[in-house]
């Protein structure tokens, strides 16, 4: 009943959110094909809901040959293959707003484990895959909050990629395990809340305030 539930909802604000900031999004559209390469979306190929690909909605941020330069699919702090309009797009999470599409047609939903690139989702264990894959993946999540600063913390080791596979990933399977165990409509309103508080205060410790039993790293 809880995901019959779940996805009316995500149907009904979605398309509501769609219709409430369109003109906003239509001024990022303009900002974005004056500035950059004029790439307005960018889609990725992610893994979502029993472990099918799908096109993930996202407003182009980086140059259009990114993922084979530089750091591939990681990416880090003041990362080169950013674009001034989109290293603002990045740190506001504004760049996240297309997925809104992604939800309206049922592909995502606003909360749940964020989708990965599959060299990335391999990095998890089976039991890790498992418990995901039960769940629509979502624009925001326990994974996504915690790790808000993942470029950064990309950014401190001499291998982003080691740091994201031996460090970041085990973790962040760990919460997705905790949230499907845990999910409920009362879960995801504190996600959502927490999602906007943290982006409006990055410094805020709210995370441990709302959710005291999450894993620890």
């Amino acid at each position: 009943m809880y995901k019959y539930i779940k996805r009316f909802f995500d149907f009904l604000f979605s398309l509501l959110l769609i219709v409430l900031i369109a003109p906003f999004l239509i001024v990022i559209v303009i900002l974005l094909k004056l500035t950059g390469e004029g790439e307005v979306f960018y889609f990725q190929k992610r893994i979502g809901l029993g472990g099918k690909v799908f096109d993930i909605w996202k407003f182009a941020t980086m140059l259009k040959n990114s993922p084979n330069i530089g750091a591939g699919t990681i990416t880090v702090t003041n990362d080169p293959r950013v674009t001034p309009v989109g290293g603002f797009l990045r740190k506001s999470k504004l760049n996240e707003l297309p997925q809104i599409i992604n939800v309206l047609l049922g592909s995502m939903s606003f909360v749940g484990p964020r989708p990965l690139v599959e060299k990335n989702y391999n990095y998890y264990n089976k039991e890790m895959k498992e418990s995901i894959e039960k769940m629509k993946p979502g624009i925001t999540g326990i994974g996504s909050i915690v790790f808000r600063d993942e470029e950064r913390l990309l950014s401190a080791g001499n291998n982003p990629e080691e740091v994201y596979r031996n460090q970041i990933s085990p973790y962040k399977g760990r919460l997705e395990i905790w949230y499907e165990k845990n999910c409920s409509f009362l879960t995801d309103l504190k996600i959502l809340i927490t999602t906007v508080w943290v982006v409006l205060f990055p410094n805020s410790n709210i995370v441990n305030t709302f959710f005291k039993h999450i894993p620890k790293s």
